[in-house]
């Protein structure tokens, strides 16, 4: 299983608005998500600075991000989270994010 980290930085002035969606995601998008090999999605929100951590785990990374592109209702919820985030000059949201390169796991 693949562990992935990775952080955005949401825009200040929309932090409570950013925590308010994901209290009701839709039930489509987590199908959509557990069926694209998303495993343990968790997503960490310091409102002091809008950085943003998701962590996550995955049969294969790669498979899993390729496999929720395609998935018409993941390009929705995209779409309307969008505008929440810090764009990132030359990348495309959904490409806009740092990955972490994992050193230490205890199991």
């Amino acid at each position: 299983m693949e562990r992935v980290c990775f952080r955005m930085f949401v825009k200040l002035d929309r932090v409570d608005e950013y925590e308010a969606e994901h209290q009701h995601v839709w039930p489509e998008v987590l199908d959509a998500l557990k069926k694209s090999g998303w495993h343990n999605y968790s997503i960490f929100l310091n409102k002091e600075d809008g950085c943003l951590i998701t962590y996550c785990e995955f049969e294969d990374f790669n498979e899993s991000l390729n496999a929720i592109a395609r998935e018409e209702i993941s390009l929705k919820w995209q779409a309307r989270m969008v505008e929440y985030f810090v764009p990132v000059p030359g990348l495309k949201p959904a490409d806009a994010f740092d990955q972490f390169v994992e050193l230490f796991h205890l199991a």
